[in-house]
Formats: structure tokens, C-alpha cells, sequence
């Protein structure tokens, strides 16, 4: 494992600016180009080479497209789970969506935590923060979930509402920050 991709596994700062890097975002890209150009007929739940690209890709998911991935690598889908349209998932770190998940059009999932020093976020320092979504969660169109953030099970994110901290299982969350509702 490379230096690179230990940090990352690690939750270490790390230069997300290499070449190791950048070339697992290409195939990343490409993945994701296949799901957007690729035949819906053809295509099916989701396009064979980003469904392998997944660390998981659990029975029964569908995912819409467009939808994009940083690395695609660190993605865990569990059964059952829908992405909508215009998904976004910037999984420099572990991203876990569990069984039954269902995620509205334009969720935003981010992983990275970049340096609060200007010198080090500019020269590409940063860190990834691993997301978790239990299952049975409903997030709603255009929600972002920030940088180590766990969902509980069956908790409901109301549509464009910034997840910024931890949700109970069961809790109902909505706004900018998400607050109980």
C-alpha cells in the first residue's frame, strides 16, 4: 500500500495532489461516464464497470444517473439502496450506505477534511473523514452530509438540509445545520 493511500486508511493528512491519486480518479471518471452515457435499457441498475468498481455493490441497488464518485473504491453500498439523479460522492474515505438507504436527487456525500492552514490546503493537504449511513435512511434531495458524519438507522434528513454532526437513529433532521425537527 502506498504511502498515500495508508494515510488516507488511516485518517492521516495526506497530499491528495498525486499522481497515484489522480489516476484513481480516472478510472473513477471513466466508470462514471459510462453511467451517464450508457444506454438506460443496457445500463440497468448501473453501469457493469462502475458496479465493480464499488468496494460493495449489494443486491437489489440502483443508482441513477448521472452520478459521480471521487475514487468509487471506498464505496459500500448495502441492499437495497437508491441513489437518485445528480448523486454526488466524494469518497476519499470509507463511505458506507446500509441496507435500504434511499438517497434523493442531488445528495452530496464528502469525505474530505482539507487543512485549515492556507499554505497546507493549497499545496493539497487533506485528510478523509469516513461517512456512515445506517439503513433504512431517507436523505432528501439536495442534503450534503460533511466529513465524519454517521446517520443512524431509519433517520429521515429533510431535502437541502448541511449535516454537519452525528444523527440518532430514528431522528428527524432538517436545516442549515441540521438541528432535530
Amino acid at each position: 500500500m502506498s504511502d498515500a493511500l495508508a494515510a488516507i486508511a488511516a485518517g492521516d493528512w495526506y497530499c491528495c495532489l498525486s499522481d497515484e491519486l489522480e489516476a484513481l480518479r480516472q478510472i473513477a471518471r471513466r466508470a462514471c461516464h459510462q453511467q451517464r452515457v450508457m444506454d438506460p435499457d443496457a445500463r440497468g441498475a448501473c453501469a457493469p464497470e462502475l458496479a465493480a468498481l464499488f468496494a460493495r455493490f449489494g443486491t437489489g441497488c440502483f443508482i441513477e444517473a448521472p452520478f459521480h464518485c471521487s475514487y468509487g473504491r471506498n464505496l459500500h453500498l448495502g441492499d437495497n439502496v437508491y441513489l437518485n439523479t445528480g448523486c454526488v460522492v466524494l469518497d476519499s474515505g470509507a463511505v458506507r450506505i446500509g441496507d435500504g438507504s434511499m438517497l434523493g436527487p442531488g445528495v452530496h456525500i464528502y469525505c474530505a477534511d482539507h487543512h485549515r492552514d492556507v499554505e497546507q490546503r493549497s499545496a493539497g493537504i487533506e485528510r478523509a473523514l469516513p461517512v456512515t449511513i445506517g439503513a433504512d435512511v431517507w436523505i432528501g434531495g439536495g442534503a450534503q452530509i460533511m466529513p465524519g458524519v454517521t446517520v443512524g438507522d431509519g433517520a429521515i434528513i429533510a431535502a437541502g438540509s448541511v449535516v454537519t454532526r452525528d444523527v440518532a437513529p430514528g431522528a428527524r433532521v432538517a436545516g442549515v445545520p441540521a438541528r432535530d425537527m
